[in-house]
């Protein structure tokens, strides 16, 4: 057994942070868990973690200096303190606050070979979501039949923008149904009952960064995947709190039908829907790990192609899979 203070959560009141908290109650792991306030919470703040009650320890030295191993889910700005406070620990990023440090790797175990081992020093991102999970995916698929290629159109949640994504949806929403104004701070566009794009011009974050992001992250997985084709995708934002619905096209170097799709896809961690099941969604993935798939067909225009629906709970894959990475530095 770990001591008290083997693992450290900074940023836990974000929703990543949360996630991460849920997740590790039901884990050995969250027994030696200690919960610590990033940049923007407050410390001494009473909270409960595995349904016992927690209080947020401040961020400084004494708080981290017994961590092994040390999430930041919140506050990017308290990652430099993290390095300071905790030279020795290892760090797993699920702010993307280090992924351009020339010590950083992309990580996301679901999809790695098997038997990958990262260097010593590595600081540990997390990849997207989306990213994660359409490299699974085309990995599978390749490695039953040639893929030639394919195109994604990932459907992006409000709770890719935090907290306050969430709530300008929810207030966009009642604003529009009782006929009053809209906030527009973080979208800088009205995204209740709308589909986006891309952001308004006075958005903080722009939609465009994020596909960018989400292509760089998919490039790296299946950089290891055996030579998997890159795919063409477009990243559009939808008027939905929670999860990525994802339409990808897939052409092989030949005809594959549908039986063999489905067999290549099969095992954890993927719930595959066969035919004549209840295409998958982001309101029955909510909570749940892994990803869906279903809906599978053959392009009516291309017998060599086929098209695939599949869904994923954003914040539950990428804790799952920075959970994962604690067990193999652990």
């Amino acid at each position: 057994m770990a001591n008290s203070e083997t693992l450290a959560l900074v940023g836990s009141e974000t929703l990543l942070g949360r996630e991460m908290r849920d997740l590790l109650s039901s884990s050995s792991l969250g027994q030696d868990l200690r919960l610590v306030a990033a940049e923007a919470e407050e410390a001494g703040k009473l909270t409960v973690q595995a349904g016992e009650p927690a209080v947020l320890t401040p961020l400084e030295g004494q708080s981290l200096d017994t961590a092994r191993v040390i999430f930041l889910s919140g506050a990017v700005e308290s990652f430099e303190k993290l390095r300071r406070f905790a030279p020795s620990a290892h760090i797993i990023d699920l702010t993307y606050a280090a992924e351009d440090l020339p010590d950083a790797r992309l990580r996301a175990p679901v999809v790695e070979p098997q038997g990958y081992l990262a260097p010593p020093d590595t600081i540990h991102v997390i990849a997207n979501a989306a990213a994660i999970s359409v490299a699974l995916v085309l990995g599978r698929l390749h490695a039953t039949a040639p893929v030639r290629r394919a195109i994604a159109h990932i459907f992006e949640p409000a709770s890719e923008r935090g907290a306050q994504g969430l709530d300008e949806l929810q207030q966009q929403t009642v604003g529009l149904l009782s006929f009053k104004g809209q906030p527009k701070d973080i979208f800088d566009a009205q995204l209740a009952f709308n589909m986006l794009s891309r952001y308004g011009e006075e958005a903080p974050a722009a939609l465009e960064d994020a596909e960018l992001r989400i292509e760089r992250h998919l490039a790296t997985l299946l950089a290891a995947a055996g030579g998997v084709p890159i795919p063409s995708l477009r990243l559009i934002q939808a008027p939905v709190f929670h999860g990525y619905s994802i339409s990808l096209w897939v052409e092989f170097e030949t005809s594959l039908g549908v039986s063999s799709v489905e067999a290549a896809l099969e095992g954890h961690p993927v719930d595959l829907r066969a035919a004549g099941a209840e295409p998958p969604d982001v309101v029955g993935i909510a909570g749940q790990g892994g990803l869906a798939i279903g809906n599978i067909a053959v392009d009516r225009n291309n017998s060599q192609a086929v098209w695939l629906w599949m869904v994923a709970d954003n914040l539950r894959l990428r804790a799952e899979n920075a959970v994962a990475v604690a067990h193999e530095l652990l």
